[in-house]
């Protein structure tokens, strides 16, 4: 892990294409992100963004914060799909599906750019290398799905609460957002119960338990990581379906 190396004042549309990439961006194309016209709005920590049922004719980037996507059932059960950080494009898929079937809310103070489609499909007809990018971000967004799926359906929660630190703290420090494994952490103990499927006592204990084998720390919502190895092996992580640089 090394991303926080990077600068982290870069434009995280440019931090996060750079993550991904299998190729060296061009000046030109650099220049087409950073000139994308976007309208940027701010949200509080657990406003929607957009709302399933939406039929947007825009999409939009994570320039700072968390977001996550979520879905509800008719009896108001939530269950949240997973984690997008800054420089993601969570609601891509808009671009070609009319309606969308998820919802995406700030699980803290979150700035985004909203772009209209008809100028990403600009963009992409004129730099059709950086259509090479967002198609490949589309499906790392489904192999993160897969592997949440796995994560919920077959490790124990200690396993799980590890797994989601690991792949957090390792996407944010591709980014440059998380210097010596230390990151941000907003999440509640009843988001965190929606992401993994249990309960908010059963997040607070796993927490605890992190914390007690020195894995962990956990102040004023800032995380830190104290033993990657070991919480690596807690939560059986091999970060190749997230596919940074590879």
């Amino acid at each position: 892990m090394n991303g926080s190396n990077q600068n982290a004042t870069r434009h995280p549309l440019l931090r996060k294409v750079d993550s991904i990439a299998l190729f060296e961006l061009s000046s030109e194309e650099r220049g087409a992100l950073e000139a994308l016209p976007m309208q940027v709005a701010q949200f509080e920590a657990y406003q929607d963004i957009v709302r399933e049922g939406d039929r947007p004719g825009r999409s939009f980037a994570l320039l700072s914060g968390i977001a996550s996507t979520y879905k509800t059932t008719r009896g108001g059960k939530r269950q949240v799909m997973s984690y997008y950080v800054p420089g993601d494009v969570p609601d891509f898929q808009s671009l070609h599906l009319q309606t969308l079937d998820i919802s995406i809310a700030a699980i803290s103070p979150c700035r985004v750019g909203f772009v209209q489609h008809e100028a990403v499909r600009a963009l992409l007809r004129a730099h059709p290398r950086l259509g090479e990018v967002f198609w490949r971000a589309t499906l790392i967004d489904a192999a993160v799905v897969r592997e949440w799926m796995l994560n919920t359906g077959r490790r124990d929660a200690y396993a799980r609460m590890a797994h989601l630190v690991c792949e957090l703290v390792t996407r944010l420090d591709a980014v440059g957002l998380a210097p010596e494994l230390s990151c941000d952490w907003p999440m509640t103990q009843p988001e965190l119960a929606d992401a993994l499927g249990i309960t908010p006592v059963h997040v607070n204990r796993t927490i605890r338990d992190l914390k007690a084998a020195g894995l962990l720390s956990l102040r004023s919502r800032r995380l830190t990581v104290h033993d990657w190895a070991g919480l690596a092996s807690a939560a059986d992580f091999d970060p190749t379906y997230l596919h940074l640089g590879q």
